[in-house]
């Protein structure tokens, strides 16, 4: 009896993109790409910010290129990719929120979380998978949603609905781009301990409403979310296409 092989988690040879790599989710994404073997290219717009996280990460001995860029300049990221190799892996974890009632949303913040968690991550897969299109060889997109593409929260009809779209488009794409062997997918966090999270948890009853919707009753944290990233970008994951990585603690449940 032969035993069949376990795939890889390896990412020996692999050339990877992450966008909003400077901090939270992002920072944690290029690091857990770059500990599996993958070169990693960190796209932010603070080329600072960029050359620290590409410093610290040569200094644990990984390649790390810093790519300072606005995603939202569309025009920019789409010259920026066509002009370079195909990426193997690309993860796409830049995003903002503006919270506020839907009835006192300003055009301006819509337009805002819109043009960032909507518009530049429909323009990065489609510049991306061109790439990997041409030159004829599989990779894996992965987005970083949320647990609000889902389901509805306070005070955050637009963030869900930028998040609720964003997991249509990844379900199209994945239609078109499949028998190409080119996958994308998404990740759908809780709240995690990020910057941006931090906002939300230092109020102590929207903190303890949102402990009580996560069964596993704690928030989550960066490396909560490392492993599925590798997954993703993994020979582990080949046959998972068009779909969600809830890491929810539980939340969407019920």
């Amino acid at each position: 009896m032969k035993l069949p092989q376990t795939p890889s988690l390896r990412l020996d040879g692999k050339r990877a993109l992450v966008t909003g790599a400077t901090s939270g989710i992002g920072l944690g994404a290029a690091t857990a790409l770059a500990r599996a073997g993958a070169e990693v290219h960190c796209l932010a717009r603070s080329a600072d910010q960029l050359d620290a996280v590409c410093h610290e990460l040569a200094a644990e001995g990984f390649t790390a290129l810093p790519l300072p860029l606005d995603l939202t300049d569309v025009k920019a990221l789409e010259v920026e990719l066509a002009a370079g190799e195909a990426y193997d892996v690309v993860v796409n974890s830049a995003g903002m929120a503006r919270h506020s009632a839907a009835l006192d949303t300003a055009p301006e913040d819509f337009d805002a979380v819109i043009g960032l968690n909507l518009r530049a991550a429909y323009f990065l897969s489609t510049a991306a998978a061109r790439r990997m299109l041409e030159a004829g060889k599989p990779g894996s997109i992965i987005h970083m949603s949320s647990q609000m593409g889902h389901v509805g929260g306070i005070d955050r009809a637009v963030y869900c609905a930028s998040k609720h779209a964003l997991e249509g488009m990844v379900k199209a794409m994945a239609i078109e781009w499949g028998p190409q062997l080119v996958r994308i997918n998404s990740i759908c966090p809780t709240f995690i301990r990020t910057p941006l999270g931090e906002q939300t948890l230092a109020d102590p009853e929207r903190r303890q409403w949102i402990e009580s919707k996560i069964k596993l009753g704690r928030v989550g944290e960066i490396e909560d979310i490392m492993g599925a990233v590798v997954y993703l970008a993994s020979e582990a994951s080949a046959l998972v296409t068009g779909t969600s990585l809830m890491i929810d603690g539980g939340w969407t449940a019920g």
